[in-house]
């Protein structure tokens, strides 16, 4: 296990190398200057040659990437352009909001995902079958932004139950951070939840098919038993790797589900970024997500070995 860990940590390097470059030249490609955003409409010529200097817009690409790079490596993500503000501190305060509305969607997505994908695997081309099929399609086909708006409408507006918008920490109270953060982990987990059915679904109907599960029948082995302990365990597999994925795509894709209910996370925090040519923050962010997102796979990795005995050598 720790040989594995060990190769599949250092094929990163490489990977987060590419990622970085990436990242730096596309920011690069955006039209607009963020030394004449900053300069005001006025554009003193001394004022944008000072900005060029204070934040090394003046250098080639190279020897920004060098610089930016360098700072990365140890620890500086840079400085904010428009919010004077140090990078990893704002990362620092942003990504805890968005981790916790990523956690709530990818436990929304679990529970109705796996429940009705074994549910309808297992009541094959029965009722319960077509009902879990249709919701997926709803699930899938839904709007985000009109599916947000209506949950407000309801339970916001219409029956008083839940906050519009805002966010509260569970540090200052927990019971309205859940109750802030509720209806948009819904929304962001409604869609990836009819993925995860449809996927669960396949991948129980081929398990249920094969040899050891017949096997285990025929040994006297209680429906339970097979379908929890044998079918289940084995279908989990393509299932992990779908779940490390869809959690990726909460971190680095909640701009919108941020947006609607007004919550201050890294949706909100890039989308500003972007306007404002703030290149620090961009590349701070972006860079921040491809490292989450691969650190993910790297767990669905390590959880494959846990769930699948057979991998283990």
């Amino acid at each position: 296990m720790l040989t594995f860990l060990g190769n599949r940590l250092l094929q990163l390097i490489p990977t987060l190398f590419f990622v970085s470059v990436m990242i730096f030249l596309l920011q690069h490609l955006l039209p607009g200057d963020p030394a004449l955003a900053m300069a005001g409409e006025e554009r003193d010529p001394a004022v944008i040659a000072q900005i060029r200097a204070e934040y090394h817009l003046d250098q080639p690409l190279p020897q920004q990437y060098i610089a930016w790079i360098g700072g990365v490596l140890h620890g500086d993500l840079g400085e904010s352009i428009r919010m004077k503000e140090g990078v990893r501190e704002l990362v620092l305060e942003k990504l805890p909001v968005t981790a916790q509305l990523a956690a709530m969607a990818m436990i929304f997505a679990v529970a109705i995902g796996l429940t009705t994908g074994v549910l309808a695997a297992v009541k094959k081309d029965t009722a319960w079958d077509y009902a879990a099929s249709v919701l997926a399609l709803w699930g899938r086909s839904t709007p985000p932004f009109w599916l947000g708006i209506m949950l407000i409408v309801l339970f916001a507006v219409k029956l008083e139950w839940l906050p519009a918008s805002g966010y509260v920490s569970p540090f200052e109270n927990f019971w309205q951070s859940i109750a802030s953060t509720i209806m948009p982990a819904f929304v962001l987990g409604n869609a990836s939840a009819a993925v995860l059915m449809r996927h669960t679904r396949s991948a129980m109907l081929d398990a249920l098919n094969s040899d050891y599960v017949r096997t285990a029948r025929a040994k006297g082995l209680s429906e339970r038993s097979v379908i929890l302990k044998h079918a289940m365990r084995n279908a989990l597999t393509p299932v992990i790797t779908l779940g490390a994925l869809e959690l990726g795509g909460f971190l680095s894709g909640a701009v919108l589900t941020e947006q609607i209910f007004s919550i201050p996370g890294f949706g909100k925090l890039i989308v500003d970024a972007v306007f404002n040519r703030d290149y620090a923050v961009v590349q701070g962010v972006v860079l921040v997500t491809a490292t989450v997102y691969i650190m993910l796979n790297l767990l669905a990795d390590v959880l494959y070995v846990l769930v699948n005995p057979r991998l283990r050598a």
